[in-house]
């Protein structure tokens, strides 16, 4: 910051208002940008023909007659999608203190209704398919106020890489001095909107990159509006972030211009509501490079050595024939195969028609364009075992599986990077709702059990809470609720659901969910790592404490029934005895449950029952020994 005029970014943001000239200064800045980003735009337009397999277009110097385009490096993309689709996220809010732990899981609620309010899984499926085609895709993270009737609700968008501009050089987004977002929108609807443009929607200060499209796009009757963000101190020292948005020279909306925000900036949080996610990162730049950029050069030979191949086959799948001059053969007769006869003028000689003998392709050709294949699979992590398929030889299921699990540690290692940048975007969305979310909403939650409740849900317990005020003369000032997202997927692969159940049906059989086998199934379980295992546990432990309780209440049972039995010369402990022997609450041999069903008061009659009594009252006596 400059003392001596109060500029901050080479703006005097401090004492002066947001005018034309400040707009000005904000696009010469812009452009600056734009400029320091023209090579990334220009690969991001090529990038999208090589993905609409035009990249012919790309590549030729003039037109020919055979240009094959294959779809490798689309099929690559498309598998990566797939799998980025597979492992679709879900979040989890985790509180930093205790008190936050009700409103963390209140959050964990209500997070994946505001994603499902936005169209979250279609917004996540485009973004995946720009990064992995330019090689970074790019979440909006905004407060609208025109959702819900006026309420105004989060919106979530994909933004293109071609209409944000940040500083150059820098890596990380929010270090950017400055960062613009443009749109082209009708004029018409602008000037309906902002009555204050009428007539100065003439000429254009910023020109956007644009794609090669297949309709033709008419911009004449559109103007670039501009949103401006830039961060600076405000009168306490405090870093916060602004808004500016104008077209052309005219300012439709700036924070500083609003007393409303003009100390507080446009987000509490103070970010830019941008999250980029890069799949393979470069130095220098928020961006990375894509599997277009890994694969074209490799594409593109397979492709020409297609088109030679192609070319070798039609020249000699076409019969083509040399004909002498002086041959007086008819060749409009000797060309049309449906005629029977063809005239000739005098005698015929045997050179007179001869037919041109192709040269066969030697098949070395064959495995360099074979090889070129193998080689686009093998740097874009595209084997055929990854696509479901296997190499020769390779029956077993197992083996197959195990095959497929190493083959996806590329997508595995790129749904990570998807998943850092989900959780960034989840704390910006809770952000958002600490800051705005003052009128009670209404959200369908579905639990686990599949049991559906509605809940209301507020800002009030997440914004700043007072400490106190005073004490010993000092200010005890706010505390604000943090939390920590962790993210896991919501979507499993229909290989992963099957390897969750066999090793649920694993653990039935082994007996883990006997109740008598709850301490050792505990034992195992803590060297285990699964899904899910802290559900699995909290089970077993229910199961293991209720049956202990149980043997406990029988033997209780017992002893009263003998008391009551010397007291009145009754046999009701032997008749309780039997019961307990011949039912189901007791291990029997082998540390299976007995499978009988005979009446607890009933039981079986004569030296039986006497004997089942006996052994009833030593089994309850070595279950609840604690020795």
């Amino acid at each position: 910051m400059n003392e001596e005029t109060g500029a901050v970014n080479g703006f005097d943001v401090i004492t002066r208002k947001i005018d034309c000239e400040q707009v000005l200064e904000a696009s010469r800045i812009l452009q600056k940008y734009k400029q320091g980003k023209a090579n990334l735009e220009t690969r991001i337009v090529e990038n999208e023909r090589w993905y609409k397999l035009r990249h012919w277009e790309c590549m030729r110097q003039e037109k020919t007659d055979v240009e094959p385009t294959s779809a490798w490096l689309f099929n690559c993309i498309a598998n990566k999608h797939a799998d980025a689709m597979d492992n679709f996220p879900s979040p989890n809010v985790l509180p930093r203190e205790e008190g936050d732990k009700a409103e963390a899981e209140m959050l964990s609620s209500i997070l994946p209704v505001i994603l499902d309010g936005t169209d979250f899984e279609e917004i996540f499926s485009d973004v995946q398919n720009y990064k992995l085609k330019m090689g970074t895709g790019v979440y909006g993270c905004f407060w609208d106020t025109s959702m819900w009737s006026g309420i105004g609700d989060i919106r979530i968008s994909k933004i293109d890489l071609i209409n944000l501009f940040w500083e150059p050089g820098i890596t990380d987004i929010q270090k950017s001095r400055h960062l613009f977002h443009v749109e082209l929108c009708d004029n018409d609807l602008l000037c309906e909107e902002y009555p204050v443009l009428r007539g100065k929607l003439t000429n254009a200060t910023v020109d956007i990159k644009k794609y090669v499209h297949d309709d033709t796009v008419d911009t004449t009757e559109k103007s670039v509006v501009v949103d401006w963000y830039y961060k600076k101190k405000n009168s306490a020292g405090r870093v916060v972030l602004h808004y500016v948005k104008y077209v052309n020279d005219v300012v439709l909306f700036a924070t500083e211009n609003d007393e409303a925000f003009s100390e507080c900036g446009w987000y509490d949080h103070g970010l830019y509501p941008f999250v980029f996610e890069p799949l393979f990162r470069t130095e220098g730049t928020p961006t990375g490079f894509g599997y277009i950029d890994i694969g074209k050069d490799t594409q593109k030979y397979i492709d020409k050595g297609g088109q030679a191949i192609m070319k070798n086959m039609l020249a000699n799948a076409a019969p083509r024939h040399f004909v002498r001059t002086d041959g007086s053969v008819n060749e409009e007769e000797y060309a049309d195969l449906t005629r029977d006869f063809v005239h000739v003028d005098g005698n015929l000689g045997q050179d007179s028609i001869l037919p041109i003998q192709g040269k066969p392709l030697n098949g070395i050709y064959v495995s360099v364009l074979n090889g070129k294949i193998d080689e686009l699979k093998e740097t874009t992590g595209n084997r055929d075992v990854s696509t479901g398929g296997s190499q020769s030889g390779v029956t077993a299921a197992s083996a197959i599986a195990a095959m497929q699990e190493a083959g996806s540690k590329l997508s595995r290692d790129a749904n990570k990077g998807t998943y850092r940048a989900f959780r960034r975007l989840c704390l910006l969305v809770i952000e958002l709702i600490r800051q705005f979310y003052d009128t009670p909403r209404c959200f369908r939650i579905l639990g686990e059990d599949g049991a559906m409740r509605y809940a209301q849900y507020s800002n009030v317990h997440i914004k700043p809470q007072s400490q106190g005020g005073m004490e010993h003369g000092v200010d005890m000032g706010y505390r604000i609720p943090q939390f920590d997202v962790e993210v896991s997927a919501q979507k499993q692969s229909p290989y992963s659901k099957m390897s969750q159940n066999e090793l649920a049906l694993n653990f039935f059989e082994r007996g883990f969910f006997n109740p008598q086998m709850a301490d050792q199934a505990l034992a195992c379980l803590d060297m285990m790592d699964f899904d899910r295992k802290q559900f699995v546990v909290k089970k077993i432990s229910e199961n293991g404490g209720m049956y202990q309780q149980m043997l406990m209440m029988q033997k209780q049972m017992l002893m009263l029934a003998e008391i009551i039995d010397r007291e009145k010369g009754t046999n009701l402990a032997e008749g309780i005895a039997s019961g307990i022997s011949g039912g189901m609450m007791l291990p029997m041999s082998g540390g299976s449950p007995a499978l009988e069903n005979t009446s607890a008061l009933g039981g079986k009659s004569g030296t039986k029952e006497a004997q089942n009594t006996k052994k009833a009252r030593q089994r309850v006596a070595e279950a609840t020994d604690p020795t």
